[in-house]
């Protein structure tokens, strides 16, 4: 495996000599003693007034019916949602590690809560009412498809780099389907935003008693194949000579995990990376506890502390904003972040391992002698003048080139003028904030010498959403320029984070992708708990503007990112030469001079510059800063004297053409352009991993 830190999990049969069943029942009851003393805590906790005093005049017989309703009717189902839910995840998660032999396998990571919230809520979009079981049915077919792809994109899950960014990559398209839908339908999925992010509010017993049994019978059979997984963490080879029929103890281990999964999200919807943080918790203790390593230990011990994780989570959030906040806030928020830490945790342990850096698109285009390049230059052109065009013409209403034409020598008629006082800044947002993010990631990739690294991808999206977000909801009026400072402090301080936990021991390429998704899912999680806490009731706002939206921009909002863009496009021209010898390597720079540190800072300090402009203008966008660098080193070589103008124009007509088509397709509802440039760019990002997986081979 090779890998310290990631690939380092439990499968290991052999066992040591001190393993004695002591210490396992040892750690057993002290898991247990501290979910009963933590589920102790949270029946106290609750909107109603019911505390400790109450609940203990209830069992001595001198309780009221008040009280015993308050626990049948609220307290008790969340307690049993998260019993349940904390089980399947914790055992799901730590299944997954041992079959993939990747420490950073889990049903977030693989796409299956992804997959299974929006099979959930594309049923309530169409105004279904099925009953839990069919949910739960479809939540499975749905979560078992986004992990089956995930495992096909990322050569089985063994790769860890290739894992996390498959799922993200993954993830990050059907949560843009889901946003579409949840916009599109949203009286009839009313309520399921804060649900898509792990709520355990229960109106009754109902999910959790049919759902229970699902679980149970799951958990049974993964203990049953126990040895079978024992075996096979000696290897594939080992363990077919031994008798392990190991491709159907994959499929069937992994189907069992899925269901566990889609169980957990039938009944209390995407709870982030409880199955990413029980097994990290379970091998912090692994070496004091060695029969750990055995799959029938191991399986109901994570159980045991998802379980925990559940329960913590519910317990702080409720403990820190009352029993209100713990009404409006997901629970889900706090395991992410708990899963967010995990995950940048065990990045900063990983050796560089190189095969997500063997993609080979810095160095491919046939198009570089000059004459190419002006060609392409002056297709890529035209072309983006063709979507600022269409972009000007299509839209509700439909307008002609002449309605244009009187609109700029003012001559356009009241309605005319209205329609396109509205439409001309939405364009130009789109068009210059596309630049911005093509141009910012041209730089990142280059710096980083990854070519599956973007903004979004390494946090910096989303450091300036939450400071955008905070700004926004402490002064709703706040000006263009204040939001616009604050994006950028958010899009700064989110990269100094990344950089700084990925520079120690060396800026290995692969760990500064993962430690940024990590930074990458806390942000989001912060971004949730603003929204739902401040203004639980406009989830269209907000999904709105997260999933990148023009609507209802204005020219004052767009300047920001124009002055940006030619500000720091100017300083890129100016040191192009040192972007290309900073994508060869940490040598050949040096040696010519060029003071490494600082160049690096600058480079990724302009970057941020520009996403976080671009985050201000037009909310975020994700996979433009990745499809952009690729598409026009693919056109015009790896030189960025010629790689900077053509992907500032290729980002231009993605995000422009998103947006026309968004606004055209389902007149008069409109689709936001992130969600569409997600959907355009998750397709190349599969490509680049399937095509990294086969360069590695």
């Amino acid at each position: 495996m090779g890998r310290a830190g990631v690939s380092e999990v439990f499968a290991d049969p052999r066992p040591a000599p001190c393993a004695v069943p002591s210490r396992v029942a040892a750690a057993a009851v002290l898991g247990v003693g501290a979910v009963l003393l933590l589920a102790a805590v949270h029946l106290t906790q609750g909107t109603s007034g019911v505390g400790v005093g109450q609940l203990l005049a209830l069992l001595t017989g001198s309780g009221t019916d008040g009280t015993a309703a308050v626990l049948v009717a609220s307290r008790v189902p969340r307690l049993l949602a998260a019993v349940v839910v904390g089980a399947a995840l914790g055992a799901a998660g730590a299944v997954l590690q041992s079959v993939s032999r990747n420490a950073l396998a889990s049903p977030d990571t693989l796409g299956v809560d992804a997959g299974a919230y929006f099979a959930v809520v594309a049923v309530a979009a169409f105004g279904l009412v099925v009953p839990v079981e069919l949910s739960a049915l479809l939540a499975f077919a749905g979560g078992l498809a986004a992990a089956a792809l995930v495992f096909a994109l990322s050569g089985g899950g063994t790769g860890p780099t290739r894992l996390v960014l498959a799922g993200s990559a993954v993830a990050l398209a059907l949560f843009s389907l889901t946003r579409v839908l949840l916009l599109l339908f949203s009286q009839e999925t009313s309520g399921l935003y804060a649900w898509g992010s792990g709520q355990l509010a229960q109106t009754g017993l109902d999910a959790v008693a049919r759902m229970s049994p699902v679980v149970l019978l799951a958990l049974a059979g993964l203990v049953g194949l126990g040895r079978r997984l024992d075996v096979l963490g000696l290897g594939d080879d080992t363990a077919a000579v031994l008798g392990v029929p190991v491709r159907r103890t994959r499929v069937l281990v992994t189907v069992l995990a899925v269901l566990l999964s889609a169980s957990a999200v039938t009944v209390a919807g995407p709870v982030g990376f409880v199955g990413l943080c029980a097994p990290a918790v379970l091998r912090l203790v692994a070496p004091l506890v060695p029969r750990l390593r055995r799959h029938r230990v191991l399986l109901p011990m994570s159980a045991l502390a998802g379980v925990g994780v559940v329960l913590a989570a519910d317990v702080l959030v409720r403990l820190v904003l009352g029993g209100q906040g713990g009404v409006e806030v997901p629970t889900g928020v706090v395991t992410t972040l708990f899963g967010a830490v995990v995950l940048v945790a065990v990045a900063r342990r990983f050796r560089e391992s190189g095969p997500v850096r063997q993609v080979a698109a810095a160095h491919s285009g046939r198009l570089r002698d000059r004459r190419g390049f002006l060609v392409v230059l002056a297709v890529t052109l035209a072309a983006t003048a063709v979507v600022a065009a269409g972009g000007l013409l299509l839209g509700d209403t439909l307008l002609l080139a002449g309605d244009v034409l009187n609109w700029f020598t003012g001559r356009a008629g009241p309605i005319t003028a209205f329609v396109l006082d509205t439409r001309v800044p939405r364009v130009v947002a789109a068009l210059f904030a596309g630049a911005a993010l093509a141009v910012a990631g041209t730089a990142v990739q280059a710096v980083c010498r990854n070519p599956l690294a973007e903004p979004a991808l390494l946090g910096v999206s989303g450091g300036a959403g939450v400071a955008a977000v905070v700004v926004i909801t402490a002064v709703p009026a706040v000006g263009v320029w204040t939001l616009a400072g604050s994006a950028a402090l958010g899009a700064l301080l989110a990269a100094t984070l990344v950089f700084g936990l990925a520079v120690r021991g060396g800026m290995a390429s692969d760990r500064l992708v993962l430690i940024g998704v990590g930074v990458s899912y806390g942000a989001m999680a912060l971004i949730t708990v603003m929204i739902v806490s401040t203004d639980p009731f406009n989830e269209t706002k907000a999904l709105t503007w997260l999933a990148g939206s023009t609507y209802g921009r204005t020219f004052p909002q767009v300047l920001p990112v124009v002055g940006a863009l030619l500000l720091v496009l100017a300083l890129f021209a100016g040191r192009r030469h040192e972007l290309d010898l900073l994508a060869v390597d940490d040598d050949t720079p040096q040696v010519l001079g060029i003071r490494l540190s600082r160049t690096r800072v600058l480079l990724l300090g302009a970057a941020a510059l520009l996403t976080a402009t671009a985050v201000a203008a037009i909310g975020v966008l994700a996979f433009v800063g990745l499809v952009a660098p690729h598409a026009a080193r693919a056109l015009v070589g790896a030189r960025h004297a010629r790689v900077l103008p053509v992907a500032a124009l290729l980002g231009a007509l993605l995000v422009g053409l998103a947006d026309a088509v968004g606004r055209t397709v389902i007149a008069p509802a409109q689709l936001p352009a992130g969600a569409l440039t997600s959907l355009i760019g998750t397709p190349y990002f599969a490509w680049l991993l399937w095509r990294s997986r086969r360069l590695a081979a």
